[in-house]
């Protein structure tokens, strides 16, 4: 494995994207020759290599049956295009690792690309996770509900739904037919008389016996089969079971199967397009314009429509149609089950090895599918006019938004748009349960992944005091900055430590073009003072404070050593500038009301050593209240199931440390 050059700091004098012959640092035959000393040691046998900055920044992920013949074509660049050139000419390194066969290799690099985010790679921004129906397994009544995260729980999940809203509405629906409870575990335990749920025949009531278990396992069954596909066999079971009803005069039995019927009924008729024929699929389409592509994914299970959502990739205005999807199912698909079929409205480069790769992350075949003809085709077509809309929505947001960061560098005097805008903002009551908030903003938008909250922890810091506060939350983000960006620097080639360098060099990503403070000139000085300490230079800070009386659009902004600005009105500069603040200001208050929640649901047993839950619970469910413990005699304390002497007079103690 070749080894890196000591990386340095030093940041270049252009930006990334400056022609290559105008970045005398990164020059192409510098580039090549690191490439051709890697060539001397790479092996000819499948593998995922790593293109390396100087710095020690991963440029480029990539894979190849052959490691050697691959890489070989960057050692040679005429014919190839600019940005591939503009790489080559910032790589000082390479790391390969070798795999045994092709399809582990595109395994291991869709891996790699998605946690190191190679800004050559071609690049899935998704952050989210994908919400799922769990019937639960773990309990002798199953509960139905929904799941995000890691399935760590016992049970069968059904999915993936696109979004929460569109799992909240089959689940809204699946109640009405199968009452199962939705409850936590801990609440149906504690019930005691049916809950609302039950007065509207969304629960069957097995918290109060209000079902025995056999008929409880029947709707539990019908809530599997039709979540798996077996739709009709459930309706006319129910259908049967509704005429036998009616038959013996039972009207009121009859009426609920009625009602689940109609829920049943009401799922199918609001799936937009027909899918009876596709029982388990994604519908994958793409659409490319003005060199930015669009990929909608529809998600198809037990032959109903499960929503669908927009993704936007982002890489090269020179790469194809095939290229971008190809990359694009390589993430999508590494932390999610493939289905059992995949339907394109273009083939991705490789199709047939991606069709084996995920054959053999699913353990079954995964067909990938370009159908011509029929509903398929419809389906597929659907898709693409659903992603060629949303481009078309996406050009005109992202026209604007250009515009408007644009006008902010004017406004700032950067030397261009601004990637990552940072606001801050504190939130506190009477200088209690005291929080700072940061929120990004780029060229996409609110950045809500990358959000932050810092409680202040200075017990120096006099409560109230916004500038103290300002202070340390600028100081712990900037210095974890520094620090990380000293570490991306000195990291080895301890291999041990990959995954914290990797974590460094993304941190040290983070840098902001423009800081922003929620604030008036005092807020402003305490930044400036914080970057004076920590010796950071090259970033814009500016502070935007309400005007008298704090009317909108009355706002201030200062700069360092510079008069105070005031924009006009009705400026899209400052529209945009106030909803960054608000956003700093909403998402502060979410916080410090968070915070202060939770410690007004702490009692002062939360303070004793050796008091965890459930000696806890069984204090409260013995004396009524904290207060009552508090007040209580040590003989009162050991008659408590579950508390020991020892346990008891480390109670006693607590509340009489005169005694």
């Amino acid at each position: 494995m070749a080894k890196a050059d000591k990386p340095t700091v030093q940041p270049p004098d252009l930006p990334s994207d400056a022609p290559v012959d105008s970045r005398p640092e990164a020059g192409i035959d510098t580039g090549r020759q690191a490439i051709q000393t890697a060539l001397e040691t790479m092996p000819a046998a499948p593998g995922v290599y790593r293109m390396l900055a100087q710095d020690g920044e991963v440029l480029y992920v990539g894979k190849a049956k052959n490691l050697k013949n691959r890489v070989r074509n960057y050692a040679q660049p005429a014919g190839l295009n600019t940005r591939t050139l503009r790489m080559i000419a910032e790589t000082r390194a390479m790391e390969v690792v070798t795999t045994h066969t092709e399809v582990e290799a595109l395994l291991l690099e869709s891996n790699l690309i998605k946690r190191l985010r190679p800004r050559y790679n071609i690049l899935l921004r998704d952050d989210k996770s994908f919400p799922f129906i769990v019937i639960t397994a773990d309990h002798e009544w199953p509960q139905l509900a929904k799941h995000r995260g890691a399935r760590n729980r016992k049970g069968e999940y059904f999915g993936p739904f696109a979004s929460a809203s569109s799992v909240n509405r089959t689940l809204n629906t699946l109640q009405k037919a199968f009452p199962l409870r939705s409850c936590s575990d801990s609440i149906f335990s504690a019930r005691t008389r049916p809950c609302l749920q039950y007065q509207i025949r969304r629960c069957a009531g097995p918290c109060v016996g209000r079902i025995d278990g056999e008929a409880y396992g029947e709707l539990v069954s019908e809530a599997r089969d039709f979540l798996s596909g077996r739709s009709r066999e459930v309706q006319t079971g129910l259908s049967e079971r509704m005429e036998a009803a009616s038959a013996n005069l039972e009207f009121e039995t009859a009426a609920i199967y009625r009602d689940r019927l109609r829920a049943l009924a009401h799922v199918q008729a609001h799936q937009g397009i027909n899918v009876a024929s596709v029982a388990e699929a994604d519908v994958i389409a793409i659409h490319m314009e003005a060199g930015v592509s669009c990929i909608q994914v529809f998600f198809f299970r037990a032959g109903q429509n499960w929503g669908n959502r927009a993704y936007f990739p982002s890489h090269g205005k020179e790469r194809t149609p095939g290229e971008v999807l190809a990359a694009f199912m390589g993430q999508f698909y590494d932390d999610k089950p493939p289905p059992r079929e995949i339907l394109l409205n273009e083939w991705p480069e490789n199709h047939a090895l991606i069709g084996e790769a995920l054959s053999v992350k699913a353990g079954r075949k995964v067909r990938l599918h370009h159908p011509e003809r029929g509903q398929r085709r419809e389906l597929v077509n659907h898709a693409q006019t659903n992603a060629r809309e949303a481009l078309a929505r996406r050009l005109a947001e992202s026209a604007s938004q250009r515009r408007l960061l644009e006008a902010v560098a004017e406004l700032f005097a950067l030397d261009g748009p601004p990637r990552r805008i940072e606001v801050y903002d504190n939130s506190h009551i009477m200088g209690t349960d005291a929080i700072g908030a940061m929120i990004v903003a780029g060229a996409e938008g609110m950045q809500k992944n990358a959000y932050r909250k810092f409680n202040i922890k200075d017990e120096n810091i006099t409560p109230g005091d916004d500038y103290g506060m300002m202070r340390e939350v600028l100081h712990r983000r900037f210095a974890r900055l520094l620090k990380a960006q000293a570490a991306a620097e000195s990291a080895g080639d301890d291999e041990s430590l990959a995954a914290r360098d990797d974590e460094n060099a993304r941190v040290a990503g983070e840098w902001p073009d423009l800081v922003l403070i929620d604030g008036g000139l005092g807020q402003l000085t305490a930044v400036r003072e914080v970057f004076a300490d920590l010796g950071v230079t090259g970033v814009a800070v500016a502070a935007i404070a309400k005007g008298p009386d704090r009317n909108a659009g009355l706002e201030r902004i200062f700069l360092p050593d510079k008069p105070a600005i005031t924009l006009a009105p009705r400026s899209p500069v400052l529209y945009f500038l106030q909803r960054l603040r608000d956003e700093a200001h909403r998402f502060a208050i979410g916080t410090h009301r968070a915070r202060r929640a939770k410690r007004m649901d702490r009692s002062a047993l939360d303070s004793i050593a050796g008091v965890g839950p459930g000696r806890k619970r069984a204090l409260l469910n013995h004396f009524g209240s904290a207060r009552a413990v508090e007040t209580a005699g040590l003989t009162d304390l050991e008659s408590v199931a579950g508390i020991s002497k020892t346990v008891a007079q480390k109670i006693y103690d607590f509340f009489h440390p005169e005694g």
